[in-house]
């Protein structure tokens, strides 16, 4: 059973692991391991007084591996999954194994998503995110940014670099363009045919 405070049994015995793995149990004997007292499983010492943890609460629902049977006893909420991103990541969850390439390309998608709710949610707020201080920008005039890349190894990257950091601004600042023109083209539309 998971989550106990028992020991889980081995799959082999140490005889059988010795005849299939050479040089299987070399450091068995007590006398050649320095860190025995360490080592030694004592239940009583470790201060478990449960033999399964109590289950924490689940407020809301969580994600939870197609593995699993249940949700460990204790697990985190202080970003409870929300949006569009969380949609992605609960689909991750239910629909793929964690084995599974498409189960972490959703998380990863989640991820991106959720980066760009954040902004979109700063965007409307009345303190929107400074774009030039935190992408670091800045930066790179005024702490050497441009001369300490001169030595570096990896410079044929180097011209991503903006591209990666501003990129993402840049089509959301054109998505915003194209909506506020349409919105214009609509209105005036609207207002020559009255």
């Amino acid at each position: 059973m998971p989550y106990t405070k028992d020991k889980p049994p081995l799959a082999e015995t140490s005889e059988q692991l010795r005849a299939r793995v050479p040089g299987w149990g070399t450091d068995l004997d007590p006398a050649e391991r320095p860190a025995i007292p360490r080592e030694r499983f004592d239940p009583d010492v470790t201060g478990a007084h449960w033999e399964l943890p109590e289950q924490q609460p689940e407020l809301r629902p969580r994600e939870r591996s197609v593995e699993h049977a249940r949700l460990t006893p204790v697990f985190g909420t202080a970003q409870p999954p929300r949006g569009l991103s969380g949609a992605v990541r609960r689909y991750a969850y239910e629909r793929y194994s964690e084995g599974r390439l498409a189960h972490w390309l959703l998380l990863m998608l989640g991820d991106r998503i959720d980066a760009t709710e954040s902004r979109l949610r700063s965007y409307v707020s009345l303190r929107p995110d400074n774009l030039l201080t935190e992408t670091g920008i800045l930066g790179e005039f005024r702490r050497h940014g441009l001369r300490s890349r001169a030595g570096r190894v990896d410079r044929r990257h180097q011209v991503l670099d903006p591209l990666i950091v501003a990129g993402p601004t840049v089509l959301r600042a054109a998505g915003v363009a194209l909506v506020v023109r349409s919105v214009r083209r609509r209105v005036r539309r609207r207002n020559s045919a009255n």
